[in-house]
């Protein structure tokens, strides 16, 4: 009989190109038994699993149907025990809105030893990805990153501090919150703050819309921009290359 040593390790599969998983977290997947991914992961990772390693699909999407959280914890344990090693592949880092942590103490209650590798983060990611520096000398000294909803589908309260704050603010799983956001900070008298939204970032589906609060409404919906997507308010958001040309779009609108 094959001597079962169970381990459970969190992989952070970074915001969407399979390039963007570090050395480690390869590895990972290379030597796992079980896979259990989700939904916004790259499956060209899956590529590079054994032809032996069972992968179950597991969803957790942002705003859709997916397996329950209880049932993944207790399946971390169950394929675990009978496998041997399981890699937990989470979209861009386990514990960036993840619930990595919780997963980790459903495991550690069996005494499974876990192990995580760290991932890019879309809120990092992506902005790097699309040159919108997070803090900048003189402009942004620090950013945050808030989920756009809470459990009990509320806008988080963490955005009515941040829209007084001069720093960057990265809402992850917002979108359907958007008109909400931009209401609060039109409230506060920051309609004129630069933000961005970036779907689908780092894959070749990318789109990006960049514009100001009082705006990017129109902007979203003439662009067809959607789900999956990050807002980026702040600004440092008037460094992407795209910015300049809507300023002078502007100009050109406000002299007709």
């Amino acid at each position: 009989m094959k001597n079962i040593k169970p381990l459970v390790t969190l992989v952070g599969a970074g915001p969407g190109d399979a390039d963007l998983i570090t050395v480690k977290g390869l590895k990972a997947i290379q030597s796992a038994d079980v896979i259990l991914y989700d939904a916004l992961i790259n499956e060209d990772l899956l590529n590079y699993a054994k032809d032996e390693c069972v992968k179950v699909y597991v969803g957790k999407r942002a705003e859709q149907l997916s397996t329950d959280q209880h049932q993944i914890n207790q399946l971390l344990v169950d394929y675990a025990l009978t496998y041997g090693h399981v890699v937990r592949l989470k979209g861009g880092d386990p514990f960036v809105f993840g619930r990595g942590g919780e997963e980790l103490d459903h495991v550690r209650q069996y005494d499974i030893p876990t192990e995580v590798v760290p991932g890019i983060s879309s809120s990092i990611g992506l902005t790097g990805l699309q040159q919108i520096p997070l803090t900048y000398r003189g402009i942004a000294e620090s950013f945050w990153v808030i989920t756009g909803a809470t459990s009990d589908g509320q806008l988080s309260d963490d955005l009515n501090m941040a829209v007084n704050s001069s720093a960057t603010v990265v809402v992850l799983m917002g979108y359907s919150k958007l008109q909400q956001i931009v209401s609060l900070y039109q409230e506060h008298g920051r309609g004129e703050l630069p933000i961005a939204l970036i779907q689908n970032g780092s894959l070749p589906n990318e789109r990006i819309v960049v514009g100001l609060v009082d705006t990017i409404l129109a902007e979203v919906q003439k662009n067809l921009v959607g789900v999956p997507a990050i807002i980026v308010l702040g600004e440092v958001v008037a460094k992407h290359k795209d910015f300049e040309k809507l300023q002078e779009e502007l100009k050109l609108n406000n002299l007709s």
